[in-house]
């Protein structure tokens, strides 16, 4: 009992106290620290993402999507993602995303094209696409201005990032030149052909060439250019020449091209420089004509051989070509001819026409030369060339025997008088001896004929029943009669020779 009396010491009273709550909840921090991590990789995506470009073609073959890469100089710096048909259904639209680094190399005159294996004369590329595949093949570009949408082409480009220079050449025929055609410098391969292309009037070819480093500097705008195929055989007075540029000229035909040494001089030609493609060497170094003058020749032979270009020669010097060969008919006479019109260099027969002293036509002088000439004997004729093609050339030739002729100076070109050539000469000569000659038969015959006839009339007059035939027949024993009378009388004188003057005796 005492113990429930006791009496304990007093507590103190409990207070409750409210903890402070915190509003994000530790569960919620990995999703989150999930979802910045998320949004980070997915920024560092996007943001390192190369570009997308678009590049159109003319046929999808060789392309696989997400398969076919993209690679500048062997390396793989993108790939391509979609390929889808153009609204036109021409052309095809590929989209392809680059490497971060190739924002750089995107500009407007990058160029794009499929790797294939690819023949093109002698040139050879592609090959390794056998194994691995088709790929499309790129090259850098020269402009400032950025571009993602492209057009590509249809051949690879054959200068690639190799330094040099792209000039343009100028020709009627295109003969056996094609791109990847070697261009050589002294024998050299200096560069080659990249395209060709008709101009726009349908007149010429423009080919293009690539002169590399350090070749292109020896082009300079008084270069001449001239096709290198195949194989040069002249015939000369030292012998046969056989030029070439190189076994790959003969197969695939060539351009070469060298500068006279008067001009090595000049500046280099800027790059896209236009200049003529000659035929040969020799016509590319011919001299061009300087103060040319134009005269007409009308010839009535046949000029088979003559060809507009062939030369006119003075004493064996080129002084001009022929330009024009036009058959005419005169409906009067109805005689043909053909006109052949010439363009002549004075200078290069010694007649300085840019030297005539300040007071003095040259009108004039021109006119004085052709007459004193014309009047000593200056005709024009044609010649052969070549006997195993049997071309024709024009010479101007004195013949001092040759009929005075006065020229025409109303005509416009000047007709120069022309003679037969050697050749004619000799045919009209025996043509005129075959004439005499039928002539003489023709009187041979007449007399024959005669001598026929009196032959005839003869026969006629001794035939065995003829009056004359017996009237010949009593002449002729007439005639025995008085030859046996006279033989006996020069027996009896023989033995009696005294009967001369005595007479006859008694016996």
């Amino acid at each position: 009992m005492p113990d429930r009396q006791k009496s304990f010491p007093k507590v103190p009273e409990s207070k409750i106290v409210v903890k402070k709550r915190m509003r994000i909840s530790l569960v919620w921090v990995i999703p989150v620290v999930a979802a910045v991590a998320g949004i980070w990789i997915a920024v560092t995506h996007i943001l390192g993402r190369g570009p997308e470009i678009t590049i159109m073609f003319k046929s999808a073959d060789g392309l696989e999507t997400r398969k076919t890469k993209v690679n500048y100089n062997g390396l793989d710096i993108g790939v391509l993602s979609t390929v889808r048909l153009s609204e036109d259904h021409k052309s095809m639209i590929a989209t392809a995303r680059l490497s971060p680094n190739a924002k750089d190399l995107l500009v407007k005159d990058t160029k794009f094209w499929v790797v294939r294996p690819r023949i093109s004369g002698l040139n050879i590329s592609g090959l390794s696409t056998l194994i691995s595949g088709s790929y499309i093949g790129m090259q850098l570009g020269q402009s400032d201005e950025r571009e993602t949408s492209f057009v590509a082409l249809e051949t690879p480009p054959l200068t690639g990032d190799v330094p040099g220079r792209i000039f343009t050449l100028k020709t009627s025929e295109l003969g056996s030149l094609d791109a990847g055609v070697p261009v050589f410098f002294r024998q050299l391969q200096a560069g080659q052909i990249v395209s060709y292309e008709l101009d726009k009037g349908g007149e010429f070819l423009n080919i293009k060439i690539f002169v590399r480093a350090p070749y292109d500097q020896y082009v300079t705008p008084d270069t001449r250019f001239w096709q290198a195929s195949g194989i040069d055989v002249s015939l000369t007075a030292s012998g046969i020449h056989v030029k070439t540029e190189s076994l790959m000229s003969i197969l695939a035909g060539g351009v070469a091209f060298e500068t006279p040494e008067e001009s090595h001089l000049m500046p280099p030609a800027a790059a896209e420089t236009a200049f003529n493609l000659f035929n040969d060497r020799t016509e590319a170094f011919k001299p061009p004509i300087c103060n040319p003058h134009t005269y007409l020749l009308v010839f009535k032979q046949s000029v088979r051989g003559l060809t507009v270009g062939a030369p006119v020669e003075f004493y064996g010097i080129t002084i001009g070509e022929v330009t024009k060969i036009t058959p005419e008919l005169d409906v009067k006479t109805m005689e043909g001819s053909v006109n052949v019109t010439i363009c002549l260099d004075p200078k290069r027969y010694g007649v300085k026409f840019m030297d005539v002293p300040a007071n003095e036509d040259p009108v004039a002088a021109h006119r004085k030369m052709n007459e004193t000439l014309v009047s000593r004997g200056l005709r024009v004729q044609l010649n052969t060339g070549n006997l195993l093609t049997g071309s024709l050339l024009v010479s101007l030739v004195f013949t001092p025997d040759a009929p005075p002729v006065v020229l025409d100076w109303s005509q416009d070109p000047l007709q120069l008088p022309t003679v037969p050539d050697k050749l004619d000469s000799i045919e009209d000569s025996v043509a005129k001896l075959l004439k005499n000659l039928n002539q003489t038969v023709v009187g041979a015959r007449g007399t024959i004929a005669s001598a026929d006839k009196l032959l005839d009339s003869a026969n006629q007059l001794i035939e065995p029943n003829s009056v004359m035939s017996s009237e010949l027949n009593n002449m002729i024993q007439q005639g025995s009669g008085a030859a046996r009378a006279l033989r006996i009388l020069a027996d009896y004188l023989e033995r009696h020779p005294e009967a001369l003057i005595r007479g006859k005796t008694g016996e």
